[in-house]
C-alpha cells in the first residue's frame, strides 16, 4: 500500500526529489505520467499521461518565484463561514471564484467515505468543502502550482481537517497508478486551450469507479457546451447539465 500522507500535507512524492526545482522541472517535462489502460491504470512514458503534463505545462505548471504575499479571506463554503489563507500566483488568489461558488452550491455532498478529488485545487475551497462535507473520506488535492499545494495543506491544517492530502499530479499517479476516483469536483483549466483540457479529462475521468460522479463547473462563454458534446461523444460518458447559474454551467459526468 502507498504510505498515506499526515493530515493537510503533500504524499509521499512531494518530499525528497531534488527540491522544488526538481519537482517544477518534473511538471513541465515528465513523460512518466500515469494513464489507464482498460479498468486498471499504469506507467505510460509515450501514452496521454506524458502528453498531459507536457500539455498543462506552457499555461500554470511553473510554480510563481515572486513574492507570495499571504492574506487572510473569508469566505463561504456550504454552509461554514471560514477563514483562509490565499496569495499572489494562485488560481483567484484574491476572492472566492464565482465558478467555484457555483459548483459548491449546487452539488449533492460527495460520498462519505473512499477516495474523493479535489482536480485543480489552487488555494483550497473544493477540496475543504469536500472534507468538511465527508470528513471520514480520503480526500486528494491535486495541482500543478506547488504555491497553491501549499496553501491547500495549510487552510486543512488551519481547520482541523485531518483528511486532506495535497498531490502534484504526476507524483501521485506516479504512486498510485491504479488510483481509482468515488468523486471528482473541478472548477478546470478552461483557458489553457482543448487541447490541453482534453489531455487532463482524459487522464481523471476514466478513473472514476461505478457510479461515481464527477462535478465539473465551465463558463457558457469559455465553452460549456461544446464541451459537454465532447465528453459524451470521445470519452463516451454520460453527462448531463446539474444547473446554469450567471453564466456557469455545472456538468454531472458519470
Amino acid at each position: 500500500m502507498t504510505p498515506q500522507p499526515q493530515a493537510g500535507t503533500t504524499g509521499p512524492n512531494r518530499s525528497g526529489g531534488g527540491g522544488p526545482s526538481a519537482r517544477r522541472a518534473a511538471v513541465a517535462g515528465s513523460t512518466t505520467h500515469a494513464a489507464l489502460d482498460g479498468p486498471v491504470g499504469r506507467a505510460a512514458p509515450d501514452g496521454p499521461g506524458g502528453h498531459y503534463a507536457r500539455a498543462v505545462s506552457h499555461y500554470f505548471s511553473v510554480t510563481p518565484s515572486g513574492p507570495e504575499r499571504r492574506r487572510e479571506i473569508e469566505v463561504p463554503i456550504r454552509g461554514h463561514r471560514v477563514r483562509l489563507e490565499t496569495a499572489a500566483g494562485v488560481f483567484s488568489g484574491d476572492r472566492l471564484d464565482p465558478g467555484t461558488t457555483v459548483l459548491l452550491d449546487a452539488v449533492e455532498d460527495p460520498p462519505a467515505t473512499g477516495t474523493l478529488l479535489d482536480l485543480g485545487c489552487g488555494w483550497g475551497p473544493i477540496a475543504i468543502a469536500m472534507a468538511l462535507a465527508s470528513p471520514e473520506a480520503r480526500v486528494l488535492a491535486v495541482d500543478v502550482n506547488e504555491r497553491a499545494l501549499a496553501l491547500t495543506a495549510d487552510n486543512a491544517t488551519r481547520l482541523g481537517l485531518t483528511n486532506v492530502e495535497t498531490h502534484l499530479p504526476e507524483d501521485l499517479l506516479a504512486a498510485e497508478p491504479d488510483l481509482r476516483l468515488d468523486a471528482l469536483w473541478s472548477n478546470p483549466p478552461i483557458r489553457i486551450g482543448k487541447a490541453a483540457l482534453h489531455e487532463i479529462l482524459r487522464t481523471w475521468l476514466p478513473r472514476l469507479t461505478p457510479g461515481a460522479r464527477a462535478q465539473l463547473v465551465v463558463q457558457r462563454n469559455l465553452g460549456s457546451d461544446s464541451l459537454q458534446r465532447w465528453i459524451a461523444a470521445e470519452l463516451g460518458r454520460d453527462v448531463t447539465r446539474l444547473t446554469s447559474v450567471n453564466g456557469f454551467r455545472v456538468l454531472t459526468v458519470r
